[in-house]
């Protein structure tokens, strides 16, 4: 029932595509960095084809190589039309990566804004209450 060799042909189009540095296709996830667990966990997405993806977190604990490939990914990923909707904690990576920004304030939407207007101070006005700044 199971495509072997078609599984084993996406495997390794996905570790050349993500740079997954494994010493072998058959090593377990867990025993890889956390950067290249993070790619296997994105490669397995990514093989279906997918039209939406959640991001949440994806850099915590991974270093600053990984994540560049996790941001030229996701915006390879949003220029095919992918939506990306990226969760985040971490301002700089928020202001960073991101075309549009909605900030919740007591569990609902408080505001939504465009790259032009994203700002620490915009965003953390409206994580508190305000109208942004």
């Amino acid at each position: 029932m199971i495509d072997t060799a078609a599984e084993d042909r996406q495997a390794r189009i996905q570790r050349e595509r993500l740079d997954i540095r494994a010493p072998g296709m058959t090593v377990s996830a867990g025993s890889l960095s956390g950067g290249n667990q993070q790619k296997v966990v994105l490669a397995k997405w990514l093989s279906m084809r997918p039209r939406v993806l959640i991001f949440d977190e994806p850099t915590r604990g991974i270093d600053i190589g990984a994540k560049n490939e996790i941001y030229r990914l996701m915006r390879e990923l949003s220029d095919q039309g992918v939506g990306i909707l990226m969760i985040s904690s971490d301002m700089e990576e928020i202001i960073g990566v991101s075309d549009r920004v909605a900030v919740m304030h007591e569990g609902r939407i408080a505001g939504l804004l465009e790259r032009g207007a994203l700002s620490e101070r915009a965003i953390m006005s409206l994580a508190v209450g305000r109208l942004a700044a």
